[in-house]
């Protein structure tokens, strides 16, 4: 049986295979989607350990599953993201990036394992919430009632935390935008 779970979410049934044949055999389960809800249906079912995720899919793009992944800290996993245009990434994302490695399409095996390797040192330093070791401390202090209200509260503080991150992101992004349309 695999060890770990990889999805692949890409259009091009070219690409999904050239990544399923490039990993070791034995080692990774692969999953394929072909656009971007079928993606995130699987990342919802399955809880891959490791996302490769083309930016430009259809039905929904690989920014929209990025964001949603950014928004549920539950779906997250180590991210490798992947394009034939990294300016198109870079538009969105700008560099460096921080939490997720990219990857440029076509790729050499080499190039996939080290962009797998830098997605998992990079998943490491991703902010994760507080909420599970918040709710423990409660759960100590406190009553049953009370500790739930409390930790309905700390994961509404924690979902606006993080829409407030993405929101600050977004307004970056935009600022970048207006600076080079200003050059």
């Amino acid at each position: 049986m695999a060890s770990h779970k990889i999805l692949v979410i890409d259009d091009s049934r070219v690409i999904r295979n050239m990544v399923r044949d490039m990993l070791p055999k034995g080692n990774f389960e692969v999953l394929e989607a072909k656009d971007g809800v079928e993606g995130l249906n699987t990342i919802h079912q399955e809880r891959p350990n490791l996302i490769m995720l083309d930016f430009l899919l259809p039905r929904m793009s690989g920014w929209e599953v990025f964001q949603q992944i950014q928004a549920q800290p539950d779906l997250r996993a180590p991210l490798v993201l992947m394009s034939g245009r990294k300016e198109e990434v870079t538009e969105k994302i700008p560099e460096p990036f921080e939490y997720f490695e990219f990857i440029e399409k076509p790729f050499e095996q080499r190039e996939l394992v080290d962009a797998i390797k830098s997605a998992m040192a990079k998943f490491k330093k991703w902010p994760q919430p507080a909420v599970a070791a918040a709710s423990t401390a409660a759960a100590v202090t406190n009553d049953a009632a009370g500790s739930a209200e409390i930790e309905a509260l700390r994961q509404k503080v924690d979902k606006m935390q993080t829409e407030i991150d993405l929101l600050k992101k977004q307004l970056a992004q935009i600022l970048t935008f207006v600076k080079q349309k200003l050059k």
